[in-house]
């Protein structure tokens, strides 16, 4: 099945659930799914203080960014001394080059730019959490399973007004959220569910109202560095096609060395010009990192020397010559 035959049919079948069921439905497809990676985008994205929401469902699926259809504030980058004229944000300029992801405001009162489908969000101390890039078997959630922060009530649908978007509010249904030992809880929280003794979790992040100088800022909240314990690497053609052709990659100090360049990686800002370049294109590879607590970190490659986990809008790029010698690694 292509690109574009699943999201039709993703489509339908979101379209078609109930309310009730989408807890189940959501768990179902998506235990024991490892993978969870952006796909080409064909539309210009924007990450805004209005809305944007983005999700990822299945093994292979693509990730979707669901948009509200108001003024948007771009996420920018921040030039070293320098006032930057673009910057729409408000946001005060720092001294170095640091990219600024502004805040997932809720929906105005009025309703408008309601006209999106959302996919797997919860709301959290009045902030937006979504499906993360991160995955967890549900055999492996209970040792992560923190303090229990509350229940989530379902009926948050694409016309859902503001006054819908309270404390713990959801589409995913009702389900416990819990924080994530060892995780900062502003970061990242989970949802844990038992169905007939088979536990489903999952992990919910939140990357907005941050600023990142360095990857550090980004890659530093997943604790890959001195943490992982396996690791595999796929082509684009397998992924992009569900193949599941995995190949071992060693877990040894040259997987150890990249970690600690990306950490040192310049942010580069996602723009629409961006986007359309490196998706519109098939020079990818991805990697999944496993971590000791068992979370499986995934991020994509491009060949331009460029690196991005999940949807965060933001590419980190690695120094060419560390970025070279491990992707050439990459091969079959």
């Amino acid at each position: 099945m292509n690109e574009e035959q699943f999201r039709r049919n993703y489509k339908k079948a979101v379209d078609s659930m109930k309310t009730d069921d989408q807890m189940k439905k959501r768990m179902e497809q998506t235990v024991n799914a490892d993978r969870q990676q952006p796909k080409r985008q064909r539309k210009p994205l924007y990450i805004a203080a209005s809305v944007a929401i983005v999700a990822s469902i299945g093994i292979a699926a693509p990730s979707v960014w669901q948009q509200w259809n108001t003024p948007n504030a771009p996420v920018t980058n921040v030039a070293s001394n320098e006032t930057n004229k673009s910057n729409e944000t408000n946001t005060p300029n720092t001294s170095d080059n640091s990219v600024v992801i502004p805040k997932t405001e809720l929906p105005s009162a009025d309703g408008k730019g309601t006209k999106a489908s959302m996919l797997q969000l919860v709301v959290y101390q009045g902030n937006v959490y979504t499906q993360s890039a991160t995955s967890l078997d549900g055999a492996d959630a209970l040792a992560l399973r923190g303090e229990k922060l509350g229940t989530t009530t379902g009926g948050i649908h694409e016309l859902s007004g503001q006054d819908k978007y309270t404390e713990l509010a959801s589409n995913i249904g009702e389900a416990d959220i819990y924080a994530v030992n060892g995780y900062d809880q502003d970061f990242r929280i989970m949802s844990y569910t038992e169905i007939d003794g088979q536990v489903y979790a999952q992990l919910f992040d939140k990357n907005n109202d941050i600023t990142i100088s360095s990857g550090a800022d980004l890659i530093g909240k997943l604790h890959i560095e001195g943490n992982i314990t396996a690791a595999q690497w796929e082509t684009f053609a397998s992924w992009n096609n569900g193949l599941q052709e995995l190949q071992q990659l060693p877990a040894d100090e040259s997987l150890n060395d990249f970690v600690a360049v990306l950490n040192a990686a310049k942010p580069i800002a996602t723009s629409p010009e961006l986007e359309e370049k490196l998706y519109g294109q098939e020079d990818r590879k991805m990697i999944y990192l496993t971590l000791q607590d068992k979370t499986q970190v995934s991020l994509v490659l491009f060949g331009e020397g460029l690196v991005r986990y999940g949807n965060v809008p933001v590419f980190l790029e690695v120094e060419q010559g560390a970025f070279q010698a491990f992707w050439d690694s990459l091969s079959e």
